[in-house]
């Protein structure tokens, strides 16, 4: 199964959400939303810096993620961004694969 870190920033109201509730009831959220999509959470870490929360989903597939991050977006209370991760036997099939491109001006 695919799996993706889930990079997010809380705004004011979200970091508020936080501190109200506890982050490991907002972690029982992010594990039910997982579930619910048919994945689950590997890990999730609270971080210092631009990124306040880290997370890694396994999910079927990309429409499954995409469901996922566009549902926490659509709540303002959260930015998120999604990065695709690849097994080294995803890239060394990347790498196999001839693909044609032309660069730009050439």
């Amino acid at each position: 199964m695919p799996h993706f870190m889930i990079r997010a920033s809380y705004t004011t109201e979200g970091i508020q959400g936080v501190i109200k509730e506890g982050a490991a009831s907002r972690l029982d959220v992010v594990n039910q939303l997982a579930a619910s999509l048919g994945g689950s959470v590997e890990a999730a870490y609270w971080a210092f810096g631009e990124d306040d929360f880290l997370a890694i989903l396994e999910l079927p597939d990309n429409a499954a993620a995409a469901a996922a991050v566009s549902t926490v977006a659509a709540t303002g209370a959260v930015t998120i961004r999604t990065v695709v991760l690849l097994t080294a036997a995803e890239v060394d099939e990347a790498r196999t694969r001839t693909a044609s491109y032309r660069p730009p001006g050439a």
